[in-house]
């Protein structure tokens, strides 16, 4: 770990608080007319969620934590672990659900899969912003209804559930933006 100052932070930094690992949401340089300057900054925990609101002197220091991305192939779940293998040396590693989360409706086998790790421990994962996915289940549309540009919902081959045009039928392979959870366009 590096030791930065408060003149350093950055949105999206994630940094050692008593012990947590805390991502910086926002923050702001204040030089009031009287007093020394301050930095107030809102925090979010990367394993809690939790949001948090601290102010610190101008200039004080704290330790910065290095998160690595690395990629990873996603093979199967069994229960509550997600087995996924590292393609350079094949070396296997099972996570757990709750650490995998909602990212869990966007993934499929064989797909290349963002593992946060901070001390060789996986915090998150980090699914690609845009996957294809097969329609499994969906109603069909009505003859009538194509021209007006209505939705319906359609449940995709993860199971994930999202809005698509009416002319889209079960089979049909599309781009889902996993993000936003919304249609992007037809693939075939």
């Amino acid at each position: 770990m590096s030791t930065i100052s408060t003149a350093d932070f950055r949105n999206g930094m994630v940094v050692d608080l008593d012990g947590d690992l805390m991502e910086i949401v926002e923050f702001q340089h204040v030089k009031p007319g009287k007093g020394g300057a301050f930095v107030r900054t809102k925090f979010k925990n990367i394993l809690t969620g939790r949001v948090l609101e601290k102010t610190f002197r101008s200039g004080e220091r704290m330790e910065e934590a290095r998160i690595e991305e690395r990629k990873w192939q996603y093979l199967y779940h069994d229960g509550d672990l997600y087995h996924f293998m590292d393609p350079e040396t094949f070396e296997q590693l099972a996570v757990n659900a709750k650490v995998v989360g909602d990212n869990a409706k966007w993934i499929k086998e064989n797909m290349e899969i963002g593992l946060m790790f901070y001390n060789e421990k996986v915090l998150s994962t980090k699914v690609p912003n845009f996957v294809v996915l097969a329609i499994t289940r969906t109603d069909p549309g009505v003859q009538g209804d194509r021209a007006t540009g209505g939705t319906k919902p359609a449940t995709l081959e993860t199971g994930a559930v999202v809005q698509v045009p009416l002319f889209l039928e079960e089979g049909t392979v599309i781009r889902v933006d996993t993000r936003t959870a919304t249609y992007i366009e037809r693939v075939s």
